[in-house]
């Protein structure tokens, strides 16, 4: 396999999306493409064996289906090991994050950490100077969906200079990726959220000094604004874990701001409706819309797989 790109130095870890250059990120959705591809090979694939002998820990924190599937079967289908760790390790209760860290880098190549604090991620990459630190999830950032994001965008635009997505709802870790990697792409970026739900003001910042080709990020507060003319549509749950005891005043604030056929009819004729999944049919979204030809939320998850075997194989120098 050969993407083609210029060498350049591979971050040691993966806590966001800014971890990556432009080139890393190039190279990182090649090789995806590439491993998608070539996945039909199965044990006759070149990189079958490209983990053989590492092991990579995953220590969850929360709850997961497809990053815990998808990180299982991507390290195993590239001949790795898988160690699951138990989530109370995450916490530093029991002994500090340093310590737990300081252990695994002798013992694993990398550690997949799904968390609720962005700094216990920061934590384990800084204690360790062996151990790849990937982000599966925290509160801030959600780094390995925007990359499948990515990946999903590039099948379906081939080239994605100049096209526009809105992310309907709250300005959460979602919407901090997909900008992100959207405006590397050269993608606009339209985020429509209540009135103190905004994404922050340091992540548009952090967005618009990695723009290329001209891409911008706007914050509206009338969604259907918002979504005018885009090429997408982007939207997550109202209430992500840990916040469940604001579940009910965020279905009352952010009600006006579900997807539904009425909203995506103010888009292009032909855009695409995407969420990170798992979805709440009937509040962010309507089961019409998420069952409609329009929706690519299952090629997002499965892109899951192709693009983490992708960082994995990069981070690990295979």
């Amino acid at each position: 396999m050969n993407t083609a790109l210029p060498s350049v130095a591979t971050p040691k870890d993966f806590l966001s999306v800014l971890d990556l250059g432009h080139v890393d990120l190039a190279r990182l959705l090649a090789l995806a493409a590439e491993l998608k591809t070539a996945r039909r090979l199965r044990r006759r694939t070149p990189a079958a064996e490209a983990l053989w002998g590492l092991h990579v820990a995953l220590l969850f924190e929360k709850p997961s289906l497809r990053t815990r599937c998808t990180f299982e079967i991507a390290v195993r289908e590239l001949g790795g090991d898988v160690l699951l760790l138990p989530p109370e390790m995450a916490t530093g209760a029991r002994e500090p994050l340093e310590d737990v860290a300081r252990n695994l880098e002798r013992w694993v190549a990398a550690l997949v950490i799904r968390t609720f604090a962005q700094e216990r991620a920061v934590a384990f990459a800084d204690a360790a100077l062996h151990l790849h630190v990937i982000n599966a999830l925290s509160d801030e950032q959600h780094p390995c969906q925007a990359i499948a994001d990515a990946l999903t965008m590039r099948e379906r635009w081939s080239d994605c200079r100049g096209r526009t997505i809105a992310f309907v709802g709250d300005g959460n870790n979602v919407a901090t990726s997909l900008a992100h990697v959207a405006c590397m792409l050269g993608i606009n970026v339209h985020v429509a959220s209540p009135s103190g739900y905004e994404l922050p003001d340091r992540v548009i910042e952090e967005t618009l000094a990695v723009a290329e080709h001209g891409a911008g990020i706007r914050l509206f507060t009338d969604p259907r604004e918002a979504v005018s003319d885009v090429d997408a549509i982007y939207t997550d749950v109202w209430t992500s874990m840990g916040e469940e005891a604001e579940a009910e005043e965020r279905r009352r604030v952010f009600a006006p701001y579900q997807v539904n056929a009425e909203l995506m009819a103010c888009a292009a004729p032909d855009a695409a409706f995407m969420h990170c999944m798992p979805a709440h049919r009937g509040e962010e979204v309507t089961a019409e819309v998420i069952e409609s030809p329009a929706s690519v939320v299952f090629d997002q998850a499965e892109n899951r797989l192709h693009t983490q075997k992708a960082l994995l194989m990069m981070l690990l120098g295979a």
